[in-house]
């Protein structure tokens, strides 16, 4: 397995779409009801692929990432070739980014100099969609990027 299973919920969510799969693999409902329990580990292979061609389409579109701590905002947007970063710290152990006042504090005062930013940019050391998915295990989640857009054109400012 490539990257994680979906859970239950997950699966649950994209009842029509394993149907399909199975389809595809030409299991029908009832030998689906068999494998599972005559083989089960057939059965759990199945759900691995599955599960790994689900993470494959959402990680092929994914173009901003967002990992938001107390005092730390990582925001990213994933290139063909690299990923760029724009790191916010907030000097200040009172305020929380996770929450709306933290957050409001920080457009406030963004040129305090409680307030640290730095930006990166790296190439992928791996397969792109396996680096996506480690950011997404470590706490990033996918966004539309307006905060990502919002601190770029603060800093081409």
């Amino acid at each position: 397995m490539k990257y994680q299973r979906l859970t239950k919920e997950q699966l649950d969510e994209l009842h029509p779409e394993f149907i399909n799969f199975l389809a595809t693999q030409s299991i029908t409902a009832e030998e689906w009801k068999q494998l599972k329990e005559t083989k089960p580990a057939v059965a759990e292979e199945e759900l691995d692929v599955f599960s790994d061609l689900i993470w494959e389409g959402v990680l092929n579109r994914v173009e901003y990432l967002e990992n938001i701590s107390p005092q730390h905002l990582h925001l990213f947007k994933v290139n063909g070739k690299n990923i760029e970063l724009i790191a916010v710290k907030v000097n200040l152990s009172e305020i929380d980014l996770t929450t709306t006042e933290g957050f409001n504090w920080l457009r406030d005062h963004i040129s305090d100099d409680a307030v640290e930013m730095m930006t990166a940019a790296k190439g992928f050391q791996e397969e792109k969609n396996q680096e996506i998915f480690n950011l997404i295990k470590q706490g990033a989640v996918i966004t539309k990027g307006a905060l990502y857009q919002w601190f770029e054109a603060l800093i081409a400012a």
